[in-house]
């Protein structure tokens, strides 16, 4: 685990720390800008530099949360999370909402973790800093969409939405399978 990391909010404040992050990785998973759970088909425009534009405006008007993963000023890592509004985008919907019982509070959608910060425990950080920025805002019933590993090893580029045992080890509990190999997990803060 890195030490000395701290968490703070993505804000107007944070932008820019956010922002050089993406950058540094070309706008994260081919120019994503962390956009993908906040918009619909119809509204993506599958272009890095647009899709950083509409983060900027989702940022600045209040619609884009995340825990924000610093080492000194550097960000080096994120969890999106946000309501079902704000995050209405998810994989498997159909299957999704066939078994739902109600819609959370709060989704947990997407890590990302600077290339030179992998496999060191910052998805971790960031997932603690979610939960204690959530609890700070109300909490409510969280629910996230892992990988469910089996304990294979998989490469990093396949766990942007975390894995089952990262969110067992946060209390999270395991309610069903969603696609392939992802699952729907909850925890009640």
């Amino acid at each position: 685990m890195v030490e000395g990391l701290t968490v703070r909010a993505l804000s107007p404040d944070t932008w820019d720390a956010f922002a050089a992050l993406a950058e540094r990785h070309n706008g994260v998973w081919g120019g994503c800008w962390c956009t993908w759970f906040q918009t619909t088909h119809h509204e993506k425009t599958f272009d890095a530099s647009s899709n950083r534009e509409v983060k900027h405006h989702l940022v600045l008007s209040g619609r884009a949360h995340a825990a924000l993963v610093f080492d000194g000023e550097r960000a080096v890592g994120w969890l999106e999370y946000g309501t079902p509004a704000e995050l209405p985008n998810i994989y498997h919907r159909k299957e999704y909402e066939a078994a739902l019982e109600r819609l959370p509070d709060y989704r947990l959608t997407c890590f990302f973790t600077d290339r030179n910060y992998r496999r060191q425990g910052v998805s971790a950080v960031a997932l603690s800093g979610a939960l204690d920025l959530i609890t700070a805002s109300g909490g409510g019933l969280l629910e996230a969409y892992p990988l469910d590993t089996a304990g294979k090893k998989i490469t990093a580029s396949f766990l942007y939405n975390g894995t089952r045992t990262l969110f067992e080890q946060a209390g999270f509990t395991y309610q069903r399978p969603k696609g392939k190999n992802h699952c729907v997990m909850t925890k009640t803060i």
